[in-house]
């Protein structure tokens, strides 16, 4: 599967924190729009992760051992109806360069990056994102077979 693997970190997030926060709106409204700080991902890029048969981003906690896979059905520029966007980066909205709108969330295995291959420079993720303070890296995961 193609896709890309997201920093993301708890800085302005409530207590809760922000898997919470969004899930929260994914209970009243049945999606939540993600945002990404800084640069978008490349139209080619949201292209090839919706063209996947159940699209999915990985969210990476910086500084701390969480991942999640977010399932996506969109990828947008346009700032959104602020009400499908938790309240606490409402007023942040324009520091966004790009938005996911999720249906739901999953705790990734703990091994999951393991998994995730770098696609131009083919290293696992788990190295990739040691070595790199970039916020996104456009990745394939490749899930352990069965059997």
């Amino acid at each position: 599967m193609k896709t890309i693997a997201l920093r993301f970190a708890e800085n302005f997030a409530p207590d809760c924190g922000t898997i919470k926060a969004h899930r929260e709106l994914i209970d009243q409204l049945g999606h939540v729009w993600y945002g990404k700080l800084g640069n978008p991902v490349s139209e080619k890029v949201a292209k090839d992760i919706l063209k996947e048969d159940d699209p999915q981003i990985l969210l990476i906690h910086s500084g701390g051992q969480d991942r999640w896979w977010a399932y996506v059905s969109e990828i947008q520029r346009d700032i959104l109806p602020l009400e499908e966007i938790p309240s606490y980066y409402r007023n942040k909205a324009d520091d966004f360069g790009c938005w996911f709108k999720v249906s739901k969330f999953e705790k990734a295995p703990k091994n999951v990056m393991s998994h995730c291959f770098v696609t131009s420079s083919g290293k696992s993720l788990t190295s990739a994102s040691r070595h790199s303070m970039s916020s996104y890296f456009i990745i394939e995961y490749r899930p352990e077979k069965n059997g």
